[in-house]
């Protein structure tokens, strides 16, 4: 029983970080996993996110802001840095465009955690899971205890 009520509470912490967020019901993402300083969301390939029709390639900032908000989710869910945070660096190298149809999956770790900054690898794939979309590296407010 203890289980299953935390279970739900991680499920409406979760809930409560994409309510807030607008540009996450926007892009359609979908989150599949965020827990243990690890978040994992994808973006469905829509028509409305192409940023070149000819080729129907996705734009680049709906990438970037699926891999803002994976890494927000990583540290959200780090038990040292869990609650609100920021953005306060990202940087984003992007390695090629997706492929058009498949959905965008970002993967996101907060991998370390100081007083006030979290720090994040992010990496996005689509069906090629061998060759990344874009990687990520990014900074964090923590709030204060």
């Amino acid at each position: 029983m203890a289980n299953a009520t935390s279970e739900r509470a991680e499920q409406q912490a979760v809930e409560d970080f994409f309510a807030a967020l607008p540009h996450a019901a926007a892009l359609g993402l979908v989150v599949e996993k965020m827990e243990n300083g690890e978040a994992v969301i994808s973006m469905p390939w829509a028509a409305k996110l192409v940023g070149d029709p000819a080729t129907g390639v996705v734009h680049g900032g709906s990438v970037s802001a699926l891999m803002d908000t994976c890494c927000g989710g990583a540290v959200m869910s780090h038990q040292q840095a869990g609650g609100a945070t920021a953005t306060l660096g990202l940087r984003i190298d992007y390695m090629r465009p997706a492929t058009p149809g498949q959905t965008i999956r970002a993967e996101a770790t907060c991998h370390h955690v100081t007083r006030t900054v979290a720090f994040v690898r992010a990496v996005a794939v689509d069906d090629d899971t061998a060759r990344p979309v874009a990687t990520a590296t990014g900074t964090f407010t923590v709030s204060a205890a």
